[in-house]
């Protein structure tokens, strides 16, 4: 997805357009048909917006509040990555989708707040990537670092709007049938010295002929419904590989932070030093 992505403000509901089961009734059904297809369209704003771009940022914003009162929930969901390794690729690509992927985020949620400030509260959505909690992919080291800079943006943003009312919910997807990977994305070459790495992982998404295993419609679904609630979570990951990378990372956290425990504490003044150090693993 580029970085002029189309920003929709949309109320409708699933059913609300009767499909015609008959050619035959489908002049009775036509006029309903188009009723209700008004009333959709009466509920929705598309606006085309670039959200690398803050003036228009808030212009989009200040139209959707000027149509509809107010927002009850906004979705930053515009993002891509690119792959090459950081040591030869390029620059100026590794800052354009640090521009879309963070700075577009950031844009939006800055663009908000007043807005959601003044109502009482809302939701904001943010989308990262189950990545944005684990990282470690190689290749897209300016996607997960932007995703990563977006979950700690979203931490100070709940917290400094939660007395606003406003709920602020991080998405973490692991793989989803999507056009991240597809036409969306651009593969540099790369060198042979990083085929075991960034090859490897280019092999692994392109392997399995079924795709990602994430279904975008349950997602959508259940991003819905969590931010319906008064009590979203902070983090929503979705998928289940997402949930085992989670997971497998947070214990791995928790074992190494244990493990050196003492030595951190032993940094400040009033605890005991020097502290032992955990033994040493003995590389194969």
């Amino acid at each position: 997805m580029s970085a002029n992505a189309r920003a929709t403000v949309a109320a409708g509901a699933p059913g609300d357009i009767p499909r015609n089961r008959d050619r035959n009734d489908a002049d009775q059904s036509r006029q309903p048909a188009a009723v209700s297809l008004r009333k959709i369209c009466s509920r929705m704003l598309p606006l085309a917006l670039d959200v690398t771009d803050d003036t228009a940022v808030r212009d989009a914003v200040s139209a959707a509040v000027e149509r509809f009162g107010r927002l009850h929930v906004v979705v930053n969901n515009a993002g891509y990555a690119n792959v090459a390794p950081i040591e030869t690729g390029d620059e100026k690509d590794f800052r354009t989708q640090f521009e879309t992927n963070f700075w577009g985020v950031y844009n939006v949620s800055k663009a908000v707040i007043p807005q959601l400030r003044a109502q009482g509260g809302g939701t904001i959505v943010q989308f990262s990537s189950v990545g944005g909690r684990v990282g470690g992919s190689p290749g897209i080291a300016s996607y997960q670092a932007a995703k990563f800079a977006v979950d700690g943006f979203s931490r100070v943003l709940a917290v400094e709007t939660a007395p606003f009312g406003v709920r602020v919910m991080v998405v973490e997807p692991s793989g989803f049938a999507t056009d991240w990977a597809g036409s969306s994305m651009t593969i540099t070459d790369i060198p042979a010295d990083y085929d075991a790495t960034i090859g490897a992982m280019h092999r692994r998404m392109r392997a399995n002929p079924a795709g990602p295993a994430g279904d975008p419609l349950r997602a959508a679904e259940i991003i819905v419904q969590a931010a319906k609630r008064g009590d979203p979570p902070s983090h929503l990951l979705l998928g289940a590989t997402a949930v085992e990378m989670a997971l497998d990372y947070s214990r791995r956290q928790l074992a190494e932070a244990t493990a050196w425990e003492s030595v951190s504490r032993s940094a400040d003044y009033a605890e005991p030093y020097p502290a032992e150090f955990p033994p040493a693993k003995l590389s194969v």
